[in-house]
């Protein structure tokens, strides 16, 4: 059996949906239904970027792998988005079942080709010892690894031609990060195991809750849920995660939810050690989910924090609505917004709007309806002028929680720049992060109310702060655009491009990298760059002049503005 994904494809999609598909089905349609079909394999099914192929011989299965991912090398020379291919191939049991086929052979190929670095090419045992000196293929042992739900441990070999280099596995070669000196700790999305993929949202929203209620805690440093997120979907090696996100411990679990039951399951690892430290299941009635969150947080944190006292864990156990129609809406509007498409940010504000109807006290949802009619302001998609029902909800949403980190930094933030008001803002942000001190989100979205009142220095310290606290983030365009505003701010247009640069990479999308590019290039006489940004910004943002980034301009000290404005100017954006 053969397995095969796309490595990175919901960032790919996020970043450029049709490109990616049509990169993909063409893909597809010239290099890997001919290979398929030339070394004799069956396709059985595809799901979405994966598929899984039947092959008679493991020697045809490897052959039609490798000539694969030789044609993708060149192939992405030219292709845009670049995409790559993870391919792990088994010999096992299987069942079949009418054209489609399951069984343990199976399951263990999808775990192998997670286990595979982009680009390349992973056998288990098993389909090594059919190939063995039959291809012309040199293969690298990378030694046991235990596969998630897999109950044994499988030896895995990476396929490469017989002249290339042999080259270590990340986990091997990278530097890990040093851990902090307090507890810290990593939890990693829950697996779903409803047998609905349309409950997705319901196990990330558990996870997203865990996350935020831990890093309410001063004594712990929390990894945010961007970065932890990146391992969705993957069987990981738990020694490596702590590793790679430099925490000590790292909590993984699943949900399980049906008719009107819930049960969440849940372990403790130490990363160094793989040691089990706590492992619980928590049964319950879904009307009680809330009762259910808060047990497994007190668990957990009672596992590697004894020493917290109850009356942090009570805090930490507040709950924004207790009207699980409201709840499992927000979920919906969460997991719908990060896409950033017009569409989708319009359907997250018609969820949270009705969640917001269903109970109207919930001031998370009053924050982040606020949050989203702020985005978009800043993607210039309306006028601030038009937002007052933006600015009612960011003040209610102050008024209704003063104790919420959440509620007070998103509401805090979106008033901001709604209103153009930064003390009231600016003061619910500090509260925020003194309740919270652990959250990547609020000292990012900090870091760009110091730039709006002219602190850049304040502001890098805050980004940089984010940044550790979530070091895979998918959304590190976030900061790396607030880093560029501070440096433009400060007139090092060198520092202030390489971060645009990379912004633009992550979120293509959002308008304030191509500004910052644009603004950055022009000071630095490289032209060509600036009106290219430029282009790209008015594709994002047709409307956009330098008088409607004047009307609807951030800082309070206008002079600071002009630095942004002029540099526009004279990387052609239209005067309006």
């Amino acid at each position: 059996m053969l397995a095969a994904d796309v490595a990175g494809y919901s960032r790919l999609m996020g970043a450029d949906e049709v490109g990616t598909l049509n990169a993909l089905k063409a893909h597809r349609r010239e290099v890997i239904d001919p290979a398929i079909a030339a070394h004799n394999g069956r396709i059985v099914k595809t799901t979405g970027d994966g598929m899984l192929v039947e092959f008679a011989s493991a020697v045809d299965a490897v052959t039609c792998a490798m000539a694969v991912q030789d044609q993708m090398v060149e192939r992405n020379g030219s292709f845009s988005p670049r995409i790559t291919f993870r391919i792990g191939i088994n010999i096992g049991d299987i069942i079949i079942d009418g054209d489609d086929i399951f069984g343990d052979g199976v399951n263990v190929a999808a775990r192998v080709e997670n286990e595979c670095e982009p680009g390349g090419v992973c056998l288990s045992g098993s389909a090594f010892e059919q190939v063995r000196g039959k291809t012309g293929f040199a293969f690298d042992d990378l030694g046991e690894r235990s596969l998630k739900n897999i109950d044994r441990p499988v030896r895995l070999y990476a396929a490469r031609t017989a002249s290339s280099v042999t080259v270590k596995a990340p986990a091997e070669t990278a530097k890990p990060l040093a851990l902090p000196d307090r507890p810290s700790i990593a939890v990693l999305p829950f697996q779903n195991m409803s047998g609905d993929p349309e409950q997705d949202y319901f196990a990330d929203g558990m996870v997203e809750d865990i996350i935020t209620a831990l890093s309410r805690f001063k004594s712990l440093f929390v990894i945010a849920r961007n970065s932890s997120f990146t391992y969705k979907g993957k069987a990981v090696d738990i020694k490596q995660v702590g590793r790679e996100l430099g925490v000590r411990y790292v909590l993984e679990g699943s949900v399980r939810k049906a008719g009107g039951r819930v049960r969440i399951t849940g372990q403790l690892i130490e990363a160094a050690t793989g040691a089990h430290i706590w492992a619980d299941r928590i049964d319950g009635a879904l009307e009680d989910v809330f009762e259910l969150q808060d047990e497994v947080t007190q668990r957990v944190v009672g596992a590697i924090e004894p020493s917290i006292t109850q009356a942090e864990i009570n805090r930490a156990q507040e709950k924004a609505t207790s009207n699980l129609d409201a709840y499992d809406l927000y979920l919906k509007a969460l997991a719908v917004h990060y896409s950033q498409t017009p569409a989708d940010i319009e359907e997250a504000l018609r969820l949270i709007d009705r969640a917001i109807e269903i109970d109207p006290n919930y001031s998370w949802a009053k924050a982040f309806a606020a949050y989203i009619h702020a985005f978009k302001v800043t993607q210039g998609w309306v006028k601030r002028t038009d937002q007052e029902t933006g600015r009612k909800l960011a003040r209610e949403a102050i008024v209704l929680s003063r104790d919420d980190p959440n509620t007070l930094g998103y509401a805090g933030h979106a008033l901001a720049i709604l209103a153009c008001e930064y003390d009231v803002p600016i003061s619910c942000m500090d509260r925020a992060l003194q309740l919270n001190p652990n959250s990547a989100n609020l000292f990012m979205r900090s870091g760009f109310m110091r730039l709006w009142v002219s602190d850049p220095d304040h502001a890098i310290d805050h980004f940089m702060r984010s940044m550790r606290l979530s070091p895979l983030d998918p959304q590190l365009g976030y900061h790396h655009a607030g880093l560029a505003g501070a440096h433009v701010m400060k007139r090092e247009f060198e520092k202030a491009l390489e971060y645009a640069r990379r912004a633009a990479g992550e979120m293509p999308r959002w308008i304030a990298p191509w500004t910052n590019i644009a603004i950055a290039a022009a000071n630095l006489g490289k032209q060509q760059e600036a009106q290219a940004a430029v282009k790209q910004l008015l594709t994002l943002s047709p409307g956009f002049t330098l008088a409607l980034r004047t009307a609807n301009s951030l800082f309070r000290d206008k002079s600071v503005e002009d630095i942004f404005v002029e540099g526009l100017r004279a990387a052609g954006v239209p005067e309006g």
